[in-house]
């Protein structure tokens, strides 16, 4: 990390948030990742999804190599205040729409255990009908 080490406010992040102009967060460090945008391997179009809010998650879910992270610190800004930080939205389904969704599966399994034995049946007796002939 450079000797700079400023404290932004989340907001004051996310006003950097387009090809020319592009920070992320990620662990609470603020990147300015805009003169990376070109040679990212995973396009620009990955760190352009990743700003707007903490991209930590989204960082850590790809696996990045130690000489990956080694080069994030030439881009280092500073921190952010994490208490800033809005909360992600959980989307998670309400506990109704989950219940009507298992209840549709069980009515469809249900209704596949009782069609499923009389459709092999009629193809079984088919089958034996048209051997005879």
């Amino acid at each position: 990390m450079g000797s700079k080490s400023q404290l932004f406010q989340y907001d004051e992040v996310a006003k950097h948030n387009h090809k020319k102009d592009c920070w992320i967060i990620i662990s609470g460090k603020v990147y300015d990742v805009t003169p990376f945008l070109e040679e990212h391997p995973g396009g620009d179009e990955v760190l352009l999804l990743a700003v707007e809010k903490d991209a930590t998650d989204d960082f850590n879910d790809v696996g990045h190599s130690d000489s990956a992270r080694e080069q994030m610190e030439k881009y280092y800004v500073g921190k952010v205040d994490t208490s800033t930080i809005p909360a992600q939205p959980n989307y998670k389904l309400p506990a109704q729409a989950a219940a009507q969704s298992e209840q549709s599966s069980g009515l469809l399994v249900k209704l596949l255990q009782f069609l499923l034995p009389l459709l092999i049946m009629g193809a079984a007796f088919a089958l034996q009908y048209y051997n005879k002939k």
